[in-house]
């Protein structure tokens, strides 16, 4: 099992940080053009048209299933069409997924109730899953599977590779070949191999990302959104560079680094898998505050730095009403991604 190494730094002005080493050199937009995000202006007659363009890519709304398990396998991104949302993101998939290995249990809750009370509304998710590790040649079939049945819904695939540039072309190639939409590219997983410079490894150095912005963006042809870590300092930063390297989106938050509790029975952190366990991510409805947070500093960088027609920001964290999505729509948000369980 794999944790994410972070570096504290002590400085005069604050006690503790995580390093942050961003360039703040930029580069013009790659030759992917004509990109738009625009909300329709037609309605009909019975209900509202929520139907916005984003990037040039036509959703019938703006709420998307986020990549997790809810885009695990064909079935539940059929089901999740069949259901009337906007687009899919498919669960990230690497070339080698047998380099994979999902632990059971994975998942800790937490409960607006005392420690280690089976009651109470869940506020709170820890997960120490990892990437699908289901081959890649199976996701492949079922991406192209899923677009010849339904070409005119957005089917998005959520990539990450290691640190070598040759592989990120070849699993870019082989996922475009599917016929997939747009590429997000997993900058963000917290407990996502980043002893292979995997995940936030990358999202939290500005430099590793630029190169690697870099690499995506010159081999990709259809839009590229990066998908930012919440676990630095100002997620502003990388979002700059991600954009300015070439990706025409960004979404944000991934999930929090966390230690969900210790069981007082067992004295053992939560989830333990054979005595064992790790920090892991944090979402649902605790974290929607600090996503919020988030997405409002991205969006006033985007606002004040980028050409708003050209660029777009789809925002996760929290979303369990249509008053969560709504929060983040008003804060400048394109789209919002939930990942239902």
């Amino acid at each position: 099992m794999t944790t994410l190494s972070m570096t504290q730094i002590r400085t005069s002005n604050s006690s503790s940080g995580f390093s942050l080493n961003c360039s703040k050199k930029f580069y013009e937009r790659p030759s992917r053009v004509g990109f738009k995000v625009f909300a329709s202006e037609t309605q009909s007659s019975s209900e509202p048209d929520l139907s916005v363009t984003v990037n040039g890519l036509h959703l019938p709304n703006p709420f998307v299933i986020g990549s997790g398990p809810p885009g695990t396998n064909y079935t539940v991104m059929k089901r999740a069409f069949d259901e009337g949302w906007g687009a899919v993101i498919a669960k990230t998939v690497s070339l080698d997924a047998a380099k994979v290995i999902n632990v059971t249990p994975r998942y800790a809750r937490l409960r607006a109730s005392p420690n280690g009370s089976a009651k109470g509304e869940i506020i709170g998710w820890q997960n120490i899953e990892l990437i699908s590790d289901r081959p890649l040649e199976t996701m492949l079939k079922e991406f192209k599977q899923l677009k010849e049945e339904y070409p005119d819904r957005i089917l998005i695939a959520s990539i990450m590779e290691e640190y070598n540039k040759a592989a990120w072309e070849e699993l870019i190639d082989r996922v475009e070949q599917t016929g997939v939409d747009a590429i997000e590219i997993n900058f963000s997983c917290p407990h996502g191999m980043p002893e292979r410079r995997m995940g936030a490894a990358v999202g939290q150095d500005c430099a590793l990302l630029e190169e690697v912005c870099g690499w995506i963006n010159a081999k990709a042809t259809v839009p590229v959104w990066a998908k930012m870590t919440p676990n630095i300092t100002d997620i502003s930063e990388p979002a700059r560079v991600a954009l300015s390297s070439g990706c025409e989106g960004v979404a944000a938050i991934n999930t929090i680094m966390s230690v969900m509790g210790i069981n007082l029975n067992t004295l053992r952190p939560e989830p333990c898998v054979e005595g064992y366990s790790t920090p892991g991510g944090y979402s649902a409805k605790a974290v929607h505050p600090i996503a919020l947070g988030k997405v409002m500093s991205i969006a006033k960088m985007m606002k004040a730095e980028f050409d708003s027609e050209n660029y777009s920001l789809s925002a996760i964290g929290g979303v369990e009403t249509g008053g969560d999505a709504a929060e983040f729509i008003l804060l400048g948000a394109n789209t919002v991604q939930d990942c239902p369980w």
